[in-house]
Order: C-alpha cells, then structure tokens, then sequence
C-alpha cells in the first residue's frame, strides 16, 4: 500500500509529526482486512459485531519522511493467539530506505460485551497468507 504523505501529515519544518504514523498504522490494517481479508471494518463492526481494539503500539523511526513523498507500507502476521493479533508494519521510501518499523497488538472482542472473543476461523485462514512465519 502506497501512503502518500500530505500537508496533514508534517510538522513546521516539512517532516512527518511522529503521532501521524499510529493513524497511518491503523489506515494500513483497515486496508488489509478490507482487501486482504475481504472483511471491511463496517461489516466487521457493525454486521459482524466485532471490534478490534489495539491493545500494544510499538514504534521505532529510522529516518525522517517528508512532504510529498510516497511511502511503501508492508503487513505481515507476526503471531495470532486465540483472541489477539500481533502483526508488523513497516514503512519504507521508494528509495527502499526504512522510515518506520511498528508492532501493533489487537484483540478481537465482542461488540456488546467488551470481552475477548476467539478470531473467527474464516479471518484466521485468510491471515495465513500473511504470516511472517
């Protein structure tokens, strides 16, 4: 997935505001159930019933991104529990260059209750196509 880096995005002096990449985080994995996963997060949420809170972010910067440029984002499943999902998102330059490593950790819960649920099986087979593994 392509990021392309806008106004909205950058600090005064021109460079990606480090807050803006756990939107960009959270705009790669609702992309990736959308078209990875063939679920959107309106079905998952409203129809399926399912949310997906992110539990855990970790973030590590090794270089700056600038105005204008266009990221190269990459997901891959580094492990999937009963009920969470710990998956990796990196960002890269078209110069291939790493902007940014992330560890995100989500947990499906039930809508209604707030509990933790078990991944459904149809998501879970889907994900295998993505594990880091």
């Amino acid at each position: 997935m392509n990021v392309e880096i806008g106004f909205k995005h950058c600090d005064p002096a021109g460079i990606v505001f480090y807050p803006r990449y756990a939107e960009m985080v959270n705009d790669v994995v609702e992309h990736w159930f959308k078209h990875g996963l063939g679920v959107d997060f309106d079905r998952l949420h409203r129809v399926r019933r399912i949310a997906i809170p992110t539990v855990k972010l970790n973030c590590e910067f090794r270089a700056p991104s600038r105005l204008s440029e266009t990221l190269v984002a990459s997901l891959k499943v580094v492990a999937a529990g009963r009920s969470s999902l710990a998956l990796r998102v990196d960002f890269d330059g078209q110069d291939e260059q790493p902007r940014v490593e992330a560890e995100v950790k989500l947990v499906f819960v039930d809508i209604e209750t707030m509990k933790p649920m078990e991944i459904p099986a149809d998501l879970r087979q889907s994900m295998q196509a993505y594990s880091a593994c």
